[in-house]
């Protein structure tokens, strides 16, 4: 058809109601004079292209379609990759929240994965959907975490190192290396950006007391939400100073303790009262933040949201530290060594090694 048209009004077929621009359609040509074909990367910049390019041509099939332009550029399409990127159907599943959930089905065998990728696949998908999953039977030893995560993506380094030592240690930069129980919370919301995957292998933990503790923080979020929205509406709109402080770094971030997106789903949680600062608000807002900041706390450490159980040796836990609030109950290192190994992932390694693998087995 020729039709000198700014655009494509579709009137039937998986493009029903849709109206594709000619300068949108431009921008998706995928022929080797536009696009590497190792990288997926425009060989030029869109903005040089001139914004009122029509369209001279087209043709629509059933799974294609035909499009020439002013600029004499050619191409075709597939209908349903244009489909499904209009739509934005993502790989990465949607979140389940919850309060109380079966670990079984969330602990899966480092052996068998080394050799199944459907298997893996279905790891991460689970990792996605509750925020944590725990993987058995790696071997009890130090910078096997290595190993694990590297498979995934490059590990967040920190000033605590590549990986850090969970262990009772004196003089310890971080409470996390003492024997004190741990109230659940998100780690290093001091952080520019906060890590977002946090990963722990246990190594050794046959001291008493010791056991982990998570809460879905989402879930305690819509609870909050639904439940009472002055409190909800205080701790998404106050930002927060986080700070840590030893002999060798300062580190500051401002945030909100519940963050939310544009579209007022959750983002991030920064519940981490041994690092927080409020501001000096006005009386009232202040002594309203800290009822509504108790609230939350009680919430997330109250049986109704929490789970708690034991890493045991050679067991490890992969977790979103954005969504999970995590701690541990005091332990007693006369009784027996706790010894755990962690490190720091971010979402877009565990995102694009999920995108590609379900590509490819698509």
């Amino acid at each position: 058809m020729s039709k000198n048209i700014k655009g494509i009004d579709f009137k039937e077929g998986l493009l029903k109601d849709y109206y594709l621009h000619a300068m949108w359609l431009r921008e998706r040509v995928t022929d080797a004079i536009n696009l590497d074909k190792n990288n997926l990367q425009r060989l030029y910049d869109p903005s040089l292209i001139d914004t009122n390019i029509f369209i001279v041509d087209y043709n629509i099939s059933d799974k294609n379609l035909y499009v020439k332009f002013s600029d004499k550029t050619e191409s075709y399409y597939n209908i349903s990759d244009l489909h499904k990127e209009i739509v934005g159907k993502d790989l990465i599943p949607e979140k389940k929240l919850w309060s109380n959930i079966d670990l079984h089905i969330l602990k899966f065998d480092s052996y068998v994965l080394k050799n199944d990728e459907n298997l893996f696949i279905k790891m991460l998908e689970k990792f996605y959907e509750y925020g944590f999953v725990i993987i058995n039977n790696l071997k009890s030893k130090e910078n096997e975490i290595l190993r694990f995560a590297e498979i995934i993506g490059p590990i967040r380094e920190t000033n605590y190192g590549k990986i850090f030592d969970v262990i009772s240690k004196r003089k310890a930069n971080n409470l996390a290396y003492t024997s004190l129980g741990l109230s659940v919370h998100a780690d290093n919301p001091y952080r520019k950006p906060v890590p977002g995957i946090q990963i722990l292998h246990c190594i050794a933990n046959e001291a008493k007391g010791g056991d982990s503790t998570l809460v879905d923080g989402y879930s305690v979020c819509e609870h909050l939400r639904k439940k009472n929205e002055l409190f909800f509406n205080i701790l998404t709109s106050t930002d927060i100073l986080f700070k840590f402080i030893d002999k060798d770094t300062i580190l500051e971030n401002k945030g909100k303790l519940i963050e939310l997106d544009s579209n007022e789903n959750f983002k991030q949680i920064r519940l981490n009262g041994r690092s927080d600062y409020v501001p000096l608000l006005e009386k009232d807002l202040l002594t309203k933040y800290y009822e509504a900041r108790k609230y939350f706390f009680e919430l997330c450490n109250s049986l109704d949201f929490q789970i708690k159980f034991r890493l045991e040796k050679g067991m490890l836990i992969m977790f979103d530290n954005h969504r999970l609030l995590h701690g541990r109950t005091k332990f007693y290192p006369n009784t027996g060594l706790r010894h755990l190994q962690g490190c720091y992932l971010e979402h877009d390694s565990t995102e694009g090694k999920l995108r590609r693998l379900k590509s490819i087995m698509n």
